[in-house]
C-alpha cells in the first residue's frame, strides 16, 4: 500500500512536471545515499497538487538533482544546471561542505536557497560554519534549526549539580562543535573531561587496562560515574556495554546520550545494557493526539503516510526528512503571498559561467517573502525571522532512576525549548511510599464547588473548601504532607501565549512558583505536554447551562391549528352554503305546492335561520334532520359534509402536534438544538479549555457534522467579546438573568443549577467523557506517581463517590432529576391547554340566559299591549275556512301570553276547534289569501292549553 501511494504520487508529478505553461518551478539537490529525500519532496509537491486552497489553479513544477555525499563541486555543477533552466528557489539536503558551496552561488546569483542539513551516519549534529555574505545579504535559510545541543547539556548538568563529568565523542564527531559548550564551562568552574572513542570500542577498553594501573582504573571508574556520550546509538550501545563487562560501571552510575535523532527501539536497547540511571535527550515535534486535526496545517492536508503514527511510515524517516516537507511548504505560502499581492516576478534563466550574467532581479522581493512567512507543518512553527535560520526547536529529556536490574522503565522527565528553557525537575526520584515532612506550594482559583473560601478573617490565611480541597485532604492524610494554598494572580486555567509562555496556574508550575496545581483544572494535550497530571479524580464534559422554560398560558391555544384568515374564511362560508340551502329549498317548496295541490308537506321548512342551522349542525358533526328531496340539495350538502371532513380531520392532527410541542419543557438538549435555533445565544468563557475545544472542533474541515462550526461562529462572534465572558461566575449570572446558554464543565454547571436560589436554571448537554480533571504538577515532578496511586486506591475504596455526593447531591435545594425525567410524551395536558374551550361553553350559556331573559321581557311587554278579542259564530260563519282557521289561531295564540284580566260572559260560545290535552302541542299555518306570496310558511308553535 505505501509503494502504491508513492508510485501514484510520482506519476502525478510527472504529469504536472510537464506542464510548460507553469509559472512556478523549484529545484532540488539531494544527496545520492539520502534513500528519503527524494521521496518526501515528492510527496509535499503532490499534497500540493491535491490542496487548491494554497495556490488555487497553478501548479508547482520542480527538477531534482542527485549528488555524491558532501562533494562540493558536483552540487555547485548541478544547481548551474537548475539556474539556466529557470527556478524560483532552490531546495537542498545535503552536508555542510556542499551547502557552503551552494551558499555562495546562490547569494551571487540572487536565487532564495532552503538549505537542510543532513548528518546520515547517526552521530550527533555539529553546526555547519557558513561563509558570510560579501555585502551582508544571504539568501541561504537554515531550514533546519541550529544546533542547541550544547544548550541542553549545560542546563542539564547545572540541574544535576554536576562539578566533574566526562565526554566520550566519536571520531566521526567534529569537535569543534563543543567549543562554545567548554567555554561555558570552564566559567561555570566545571571540571570536564573530552575522550575520543575509536570505532573499535573493545579496543578502547582494553587498552585502558593495559596501560592503566590499578589506582589510575579507580580514579577513572570514578570519573566514568557521571558521562555524557556523543555517539551514535549502535556506537553508545557497545560502549556502555564494555563498560558494564570490564566493571568500570556500577550500579550507581550516571550515562547522559545525547543526539537529535533517536529512535525508541535504540533507547529501549541503550536503557537495557546500562547499570546505573540513563538519562538521554532527543529532539521531539509537536503530535496532535486528535486524529480530525492531526493531519491537517490551516487549510493544508497532509498525508496520511507522515501525519499519522499508525502508518509506521513516519517512524523510518530521519529528522532531515521531516524539515524538508516542511520547507516545500514554506515555498508554497511563499508563492500563494505573491500571487495574491500580484508581485509576481517571472523566472529568468541564468548562466552560472557568463561573468556578464546579471542577478536575478526578482531575487530580493522572493527571499523578503519567505522570510516573513510562517508555517505550522510536521515540525511545528517554522518562520526564518531569527537571523534567516529556524529558531523553534524543542527536546525531551527521558529517563531512569538509579537501579541494580536491566529491566527499567524510561519516563519523561522535563523538556525545553528555545523559548522557555528547561520544563521539570531532574532530581532522582526516591519517594516510596510517604511524604512525611514535605509541605507543599499549592496555586488554586476559585470555582464553585471545586474550589471555594471557607473562611477569610482579616489577618489570618484563608481557609479554603470545596470538592478538590476534600481530594486533597484525603491524600495529605493518606501521605502525610502539609500544603499552603494560595490563588493565582491573574485568574485563569492556564494557556499558550503567543511567545510560547504560559499564563495562569500553568505558568505557575513552569516557572516552579508552585508545586501543584488544584482546582477544575482539566487534562489537555497541550497541557500534558508542559507539565505532569495525575490521574484523574472526576470526569469532564462540557454542559449547556440556561433558564428553565416558562410555559406560555394561551387559553385560546385551540385556535392555535389554523390561521386566522382559515377561521375567517370557515365562518363565512357556513352562511354562505346555508344561503344556498335557503335557497334551493324554497325552489323545492314551490314544486311541492304545485304538486299537492296547493297544501305544502308538513315537514319542510324554507326559512333562512333553519338552513343556517342545518348547516352550523353538519359541521360540527350533530347531523340534521332535514329531508334532502332534491339532487342539488343532496350534493351541496353532500360537498359541505366532504368539506367538514377534511377541515375537522386537519383542525385535530394540528391541534393534537401544536399541544404536544407546546408540552415541550426546553427545545434544547443537546449541541445539535443549541445550533440550529436562533432566539437565544450562547458562549463561554473566553481562552478556555471550553473555549479552545469548540475551536478546535469548529475549524476542522474534516468535521462531517456542521454542528460545531455553528456553535464556533456564535461563540466567537466578534472574536468573542459579543457573547463569550470573561469567567465562570459571570457566564452563570448571564445565563439566570438573560435568554442565554452558557458552556461551561458539567460539574460546575450542575453545582450552579444544584444552589440556585429560585431554582430557574436547568443543564442540558452530552454526559459522556472523554477527560477529566487532574491535579497538575511540575514537569518530572516526584510526587506524581503517589499522587496518581492514592487517587486511584480512593476511586477503589469509594471515598470519591462519596465525596462527590456531598457536592452533586441526587436532590439538593432543587431537584434537576425531576425536570430531566419529565418528558413531554409521558405527562398529561393541563387545565390551560382546555381553557379556551370552557370560556366558550361559559360563553354560550350566558348568552342563551340572556337571551332567554331578553325573549321573556319582550314577550310579557308585546302581550299587555295586545287586547283579547272575542270570537262569536256570526263573524265566524260568514267567513272563509282559511279566515276562520286564522281567527281561532290568533284566539288561540292571545290565551299563550299572561293571563288577562276576567272577561265578562256574553253569549254561549260557539262549536270550535275539539278541546286539546293540558300541555299538547300543536302546529298551526298561516296563510294570507290576500297576500301576493301563495306559498304558506312553516311555523311550529308551542301550545298548551290553558
Amino acid at each position: 500500500m505505501e509503494l502504491l501511494l508513492i508510485c501514484l504520487s510520482l506519476w502525478i508529478l510527472q504529469c504536472n512536471s510537464a506542464r510548460a505553461d507553469s509559472i512556478i518551478h523549484i529545484g532540488a539537490i539531494f544527496e545520492e545515499n539520502a534513500v528519503r529525500d527524494e521521496e518526501i519532496f515528492q510527496l509535499a509537491i503532490s499534497d500540493l497538487s491535491l490542496n487548491d486552497d494554497i495556490l488555487q489553479s497553478e501548479k508547482i513544477t520542480h527538477s531534482v538533482k542527485l549528488i555524491e555525499p558532501n562533494n562540493p563541486f558536483q552540487a555547485v555543477q548541478e544547481a548551474c544546471e537548475l539556474m539556466n533552466q529557470g527556478i524560483l528557489a532552490l531546495v537542498t539536503s545535503t552536508g555542510c561542505a556542499a551547502a557552503s558551496a551552494l551558499q555562495s552561488l546562490t547569494d551571487a546569483m540572487h536565487i532564495p536557497h532552503l538549505f537542510i542539513q543532513r548528518n546520515g551516519d547517526g552521530s550527533p549534529r555539529t553546526a555547519c560554519q557558513l561563509n558570510p555574505s560579501p555585502d551582508g545579504e544571504s539568501y541561504t535559510l537554515a531550514a533546519r534549526p541550529p544546533v542547541r545541543i550544547n544548550d541542553v547539556l549545560l542546563t542539564l548538568v547545572s540541574e544535576l549539580h554536576w562539578q566533574k563529568f566526562i565526554i566520550f565523542y566519536e571520531s566521526d564527531y567534529d569537535i569543534r562543535g563543543l567549543q562554545t559548550f567548554m567555554d561555558q564551562s570552564s566559567r561555570l568552574g566545571l571540571d570536564v573531561s573530552l575522550q575520543r572513542v575509536d570505532r573499535n570500542v573493545s579496543r578502547v577498553f582494553t587498552d585502558l587496562f593495559n596501560t592503566m594501573r590499578t589506582e589510575e582504573l579507580n580514579r577513572y571508574r570514578d570519573t566514568l560515574r557521571r558521562a555524557v556520550l556523543l555517539m551514535s546509538p549502535r556506537g553508545a550501545q557497545v560502549f556502555i556495554h564494555q563498560a558494564v563487562e570490564t566493571n568500570l560501571a556500577s550500579k550507581d552510575s550516571h550515562w547522559v546520550y545525547a543526539n537529535e535523532e533517536v529512535s525508541d527501539p535504540d533507547i529501549m536497547e541503550l536503557v537495557h545494557s546500562s547499570l546505573g540511571r540513563m538519562t538521554i535527550i532527543r529532539q521531539i515535534f509537536p503530535l496532535w493526539r486528535d486524529t480530525n486535526v492531526r493531519c491537517m496545517r490551516n487549510n493544508h492536508r497532509i498525508s496520511s503516510l507522515l501525519c499519522d503514527p499508525q502508518e509506521g511510515y513516519l517512524q523510518s524517516l530521519e529528522v532531515s526528512n521531516l524539515y524538508l516537507y516542511d520547507s516545500v511548504l514554506m515555498l508554497a505560502n511563499a508563492f500563494y503571498r505573491k500571487l495574491e499581492d500580484r508581485k509576481w516576478h517571472s523566472m529568468a534563466s541564468l548562466n552560472c559561467i557568463r561573468k556578464s550574467t546579471k542577478p536575478w532581479n526578482g531575487g530580493w522581493s522572493m527571499l523578503d517573502t519567505i522570510q516573513k512567512g510562517r508555517i505550522s507543518g510536521l515540525t511545528g512553527q517554522m518562520d526564518f525571522r531569527a537571523e534567516g535560520s529556524n529558531s523553534h526547536v524543542q527536546f525531551e529529556i527521558l529517563g531512569t532512576s538509579y537501579s541494580e536490574t536491566f529491566g527499567k522503565d524510561v519516563k519523561r522527565l522535563a523538556s525545553w525549548d528555545s523559548t522557555r528553557g528547561l520544563n521539570g525537575s531532574l532530581k532522582e526520584n526516591r519517594i516510596e511510599s510517604g511524604m512525611q515532612g514535605v509541605t507543599l506550594k499549592i496555586v488554586t482559583l476559585l470555582e464553585e464547588p471545586f474550589v471555594m473560601v471557607a473562611e477569610n478573617i482579616l489577618g489570618q490565611p484563608k481557609r479554603y473548601k470545596g470538592f478538590s480541597i476534600d481530594v486533597l485532604d484525603a491524600l495529605a492524610k493518606l501521605l502525610g504532607f502539609k500544603y499552603d494554598v494560595y490563588q493565582v494572580g491573574d485568574g485563569k486555567y492556564g494557556s499558550a501565549l503567543p511567545n510560547g509562555s504560559w499564563n495562569g496556574m500553568i505558568g505557575d508550575l513552569i516557572g516552579k512558583r508552585a508545586d501543584l496545581a488544584i482546582s477544575a483544572i482539566t487534562i489537555t494535550p497541550e497541557r500534558e505536554s508542559v507539565v505532569d497530571f495525575s490521574k484523574r479524580y472526576l470526569d469532564y464534559s462540557v454542559g449547556i447551562l440556561m433558564r428553565k422554560s416558562e410555559e406560555k398560558l394561551n387559553i385560546f391555544s385551540l385556535l392555535a391549528p389554523f390561521d386566522l384568515a382559515v377561521w375567517a374564511c370557515i365562518a363565512a362560508a357556513i352562511p354562505v352554503v346555508g344561503i344556498m340551502i335557503f335557497l334551493l329549498r324554497r325552489i323545492q317548496a314551490v314544486r311541492c305546492q304545485n304538486s299537492a295541490g296547493g297544501h305544502p308537506p308538513p315537514s319542510v321548512s324554507t326559512s333562512l335561520q333553519s338552513a343556517i342551522w342545518i348547516v352550523y349542525g353538519a359541521f360540527v358533526q350533530q347531523g340534521t334532520d332535514s329531508i334532502l328531496g332534491s339532487v342539488a340539495l343532496r350534493i351541496v350538502m353532500g360537498s359541505w359534509w366532504l368539506f367538514t371532513l377534511i377541515v375537522c380531520s386537519s383542525y385535530t392532527a394540528n391541534l393534537a402536534a401544536y399541544l404536544t410541542v407546546s408540552r415541550m419543557d426546553n427545545a434544547v438538549r443537546s449541541f445539535q438544538d443549541l445550533s440550529k435555533q436562533v432566539d437565544m445565544a450562547y458562549g463561554t468563557v473566553r481562552d478556555s479549555a471550553v473555549y479552545e475545544y469548540f475551536r478546535a472542533k469548529g475549524t476542522n474541515p474534516l468535521e462531517q457534522d456542521n454542528t460545531f462550526a455553528e456553535l464556533w461562529k456564535t461563540v466567537n462572534k466578534n472574536n468573542g467579546f459579543e457573547n463569550s465572558v470573561i469567567n465562570p461566575s459571570e457566564g452563570i449570572k448571564k445565563a439566570k438573568r438573560e435568554s442565554y446558554a452558557f458552556l461551561w464543565d458539567m460539574a460546575v454547571v450542575e453545582y450552579a443549577a444544584l444552589t440556585d436560589d429560585d431554582c430557574t436554571l436547568t443543564v442540558a448537554g452530552n454526559s459522556m467523557s472523554t477527560r477529566g480533571y487532574g491535579m497538575a504538577l511540575q514537569h518530572g515532578s516526584p510526587y506524581r506517581d503517589l499522587f496518581s496511586q492514592k487517587i486511584l486506591e480512593l476511586q477503589e475504596k469509594g471515598d470519591l463517590d462519596i465525596l462527590k455526593q456531598k457536592w452533586w447531591p441526587k436532590k439538593g435545594r432543587c431537584d434537576l432529576q425531576s425536570y430531566t425525567d419529565a418528558q413531554p410524551e409521558g405527562r398529561a395536558l393541563r387545565l390551560h391547554s382546555f381553557a379556551g374551550v370552557f370560556c366558550i361553553l361559559a360563553a354560550g350559556l350566558l348568552l342563551a340566559l340572556l337571551v332567554a331573559a331578553l325573549e321573556t321581557w319582550w314577550n310579557s311587554n308585546h302581550c299587555r299591549r295586545e287586547q283579547p278579542k272575542e270570537v262569536t259564530n256570526d263573524s265566524s260563519a260568514g267567513q272563509g275556512p282559511g279566515l276562520s282557521l286564522l281567527t281561532q289561531n290568533r284566539a288561540m295564540v292571545a290565551t299563550m301570553g299572561p293571563p288577562a284580566p276576567p272577561r265578562p260572559r256574553s253569549r254561549p260560545r260557539p262549536p270550535g276547534p275539539p278541546v286539546l290535552p293540558r300541555d299538547a302541542t300543536a302546529t298551526l299555518y298561516f296563510m294570507d289569501p290576500a297576500g301576493a306570496d301563495t306559498s304558506p310558511d312553516l311555523v311550529e308553535l308551542q301550545y298548551t292549553q290553558l
